[in-house]
């Protein structure tokens, strides 16, 4: 039973700490959520990329801290998506880009509100057409014109 005093990070660690390696499954991430409860699933990503817990991708969701992890969270969620999770992962990147969106909205800077832009159109060209999603990427990282703003390496 988890104290008064105990964070949900101290919790999840324990957790973690405990568990078998590998990375965490749907299931597991649904023991996850009921452990901490109430933490949304923004702020258990979070955690657990904090904690650098591997996840599958239908866990890890989309990731963009940069565009890297941007592009390597879609790649992986194409090939669950190639799997027959398509709705799943459509859920997925549709949450992820309204988040882009958003995030460009009230962005105060502006390279952050064109980084968030540029991040919902990666995502949008995902979604209108997942098999187009790798070779267009690779085309819009090699080209100078389409500079990532604001990009660091992962």
């Amino acid at each position: 039973m988890a104290t008064a005093k105990q964070t949900r990070r101290d919790r999840l660690r324990a957790y973690v700490d405990s568990r078998e390696p590998g990375a965490v499954a749907p299931g597991e991430w649904l023991r996850i959520r009921e452990l901490l409860a109430p933490v949304s699933e923004s702020r258990l990503r979070q955690l657990l990329r904090e904690l650098k817990v591997p996840m599958e991708p239908l866990v890890a969701g989309v990731d963009q801290s940069s565009f890297q992890t941007l592009e390597a969270s879609l790649l992986a969620l194409l090939e669950v998506y190639n799997q027959g999770s398509a709705r799943a992962c459509r859920r997925l990147v549709i949450q992820a880009k309204d988040h882009a969106r958003w995030a460009s909205r009230r962005a105060k800077e502006e390279a952050k509100r064109r980084q968030k832009q540029e991040m919902a159109e990666w995502m949008l060209t995902w979604l209108e057409n997942p098999a187009v999603f790798p070779p267009w990427a690779r085309i819009r990282s090699a080209d100078p014109r389409f500079k990532k703003p604001g990009d660091t390496p992962a």
